[in-house]
């Protein structure tokens, strides 16, 4: 009987992640996929720059900017002409390394994530799905079926479950998924056009309640078709085609469209599972929540939920911290998959509305205010915090305590240049770090030398300021590097409350 520290149900981008950082501190793994092979096509696009932030730890952020595409503007079209365009690049600069809208399609991000994965041993077992699994409160046993459909029982520590909407781990959980599904069907079309909204940006057409935007790929000519449809066409998803659909884009958006190289249509729906935790198993990505693809946000907070349990499931397992730490994953990524499924789903539900007032508002309101809302800095920098999500954050969790400046615990920490460099730059290591802007005491870093905590300290300047952190505070920095604890003094005995405080075994001394 094959034993794992950590099993994981589904290979799309959470599962990989997941197993990539898990691999990386040491955790031994088994992910499976009931697929034959990776995806040769793919529904999510965008790589916010919170996920770039944090795949710097993986040394990922590079390579994924390599080879995606960056944005550079937005454009709105009305009854076949173009209304208004909205300058995309440097959207957040000062606020964060990556201030633009990066395209890397999930096909390509998954192989990316496969051939680092290798790099540890470790590769997804093709053709092998949980049928079912049994929590016996020490151990988890999980029943699979082969590519051969030879029967085979793992037994695991934990169990992650990253098996998409119709996830068989949820199910077996028992956990409701309440919410509903959308009227529209969705289609996404990979094409090689040209035309005026072939030229490496975003366009969208506002004319009707069916949504339509065409995303820039990487290369010439390359682009992904996204769109929706409500009438008859709704009714036989299963037999809907290109040609379909392809006249809108060609009419209002002026494409020439000259290979389809694959064209897909699906329901979206928008649910969240009623727990992300139950003894040993987890439910993270689609498997845990749903939703609109307005805003891609979806794989980004697939990705989010399996950095934030990989680091707890980590020090649970090597004895760093209890098993109660782990409670803190549903509690901090459960509300943020309930706000997120409200917003996308409001912002769904206006772009798509219908009737006379919903068109006027499209085709003649829009394209004039949106350009003049836009065009305010404030308005495009509370736009990008939102979406690249930046401003996520965990107050008021249980692992998150104090406040320096304009910074509290759970905060993600404000990104920062000044003459000494990025205040991000040694936050590559998977671990605890302590941060202090101005004056660190002889006593603090004694003690974080001899607690093997990594201190960094920079002299203060107005940057710092600016961004709202405190001079001579403190900034505790979990291994996802959102702050942990923020004080205004730099005081050692700080820590030792904190860490006394919460299920962690890190105040002993190191050896």
């Amino acid at each position: 009987m094959k034993h794992c520290d950590v099993l994981i149900i589904g290979a799309g981008p959470t599962g990989l992640v997941l197993a990539l950082w898990l691999s990386k501190l040491g955790i031994k793994v088994r992910i499976l996929d009931k697929t034959a092979a990776p995806g040769t096509t793919s529904r999510a696009l965008a790589v916010q720059a919170r996920t770039l932030e944090l795949y710097r730890q993986l040394d990922l952020s590079e390579a994924v900017t390599a080879q995606g595409h960056q944005v550079p503007a937005a454009n709105l079209w009305v009854k076949g002409k173009h209304a208004a365009r909205l300058p995309l690049d440097a959207i957040g600069k000062d606020l964060t390394p990556y201030p633009f809208l990066h395209i890397f399609p999930q096909d390509q991000h998954e192989q990316l994530l496969i051939e680092r994965l290798a790099t540890f041993g470790v590769t997804v077992e093709r053709q092998t799905e949980l049928v079912d699994f049994v929590d016996h409160g020490h151990m988890i046993s999980a029943n699979l079926l082969g590519p051969y459909q030879q029967e085979e029982t793992c037994q695991a520590d934990y169990l992650a479950g990253c098996d998409g909407a119709r996830s068989t781990v949820r199910k077996t959980l028992g956990s409701e998924f309440s919410g509903g599904t959308y009227r529209q069907v969705f289609y996404v079309a990979d094409v090689d056009a040209s035309g005026p909204a072939l030229n490496g940006e975003l366009h969208a057409d506002l004319d009707e309640a069916d949504f339509l935007a065409v995303f820039p790929l990487a290369g010439t000519g390359r682009a992904r078709l996204i769109g929706t449809v409500h009438d008859e066409r709704a009714d036989r998803i299963e037999t809907l085609t290109f040609e379909d659909v392809s006249s809108r884009a060609i009419e209002h958006m002026q494409v020439q469209i000259h290979k389809v190289n694959w064209f897909s249509a699906y329901r979206v729906h928008h649910r969240v599972s009623a727990q992300f935790r139950q003894g040993r198993a987890f439910l993270l990505g689609d498997a845990a929540h749903v939703h609109s693809p307005a805003g891609g946000q979806g794989m980004n907070t697939g990705i989010g939920d399996a950095i934030n349990l990989a680091w707890k499931l980590a020090a649970v397992l090597k004895d760093e911290a209890q098993d109660r730490l782990l409670d803190s994953y549903e509690a901090e990524r459960i509300e943020f998959a309930r706000q997120l499924v409200a917003t996308t789903d409001r912002v769904f539900a206006f772009i798509t509305a219908d009737g006379p007032v919903a068109n006027l508002v499209r085709t003649r309101i829009a394209p004039l205010v949106i350009p003049k809302v836009f065009g305010l800095a404030a308005t495009r920098e509370f736009l990008f915090r939102t979406i690249s999500q930046i401003t996520l954050n965990y107050r008021g969790m249980p692992l998150s305590a104090g406040h320096a400046g304009q910074v509290h615990g759970g905060d993600r920490l404000p990104w920062v240049v000044s003459p000494a460099g990025d205040n991000y730059r040694n936050l590559v290591a998977l671990c605890w770090h302590v941060q202090v802007y101005g004056q660190a005491s002889a006593e603090l870093v004694a003690w974080c030398a001899e607690h093997g905590l990594p201190l960094d300290v920079f002299e203060w300047t107005a940057a710092h300021n600016e961004a709202g952190i405190a001079r001579d505070g403190m900034y505790l920095l979990r291994p996802d590097t959102y702050v942990a604890l923020a004080t205004p003094f730099a005081d050692p005995q700080a820590l030792v409350r904190y860490f006394n405080e919460q299920p962690f075994h890190l105040a002993a001394p190191a050896q």
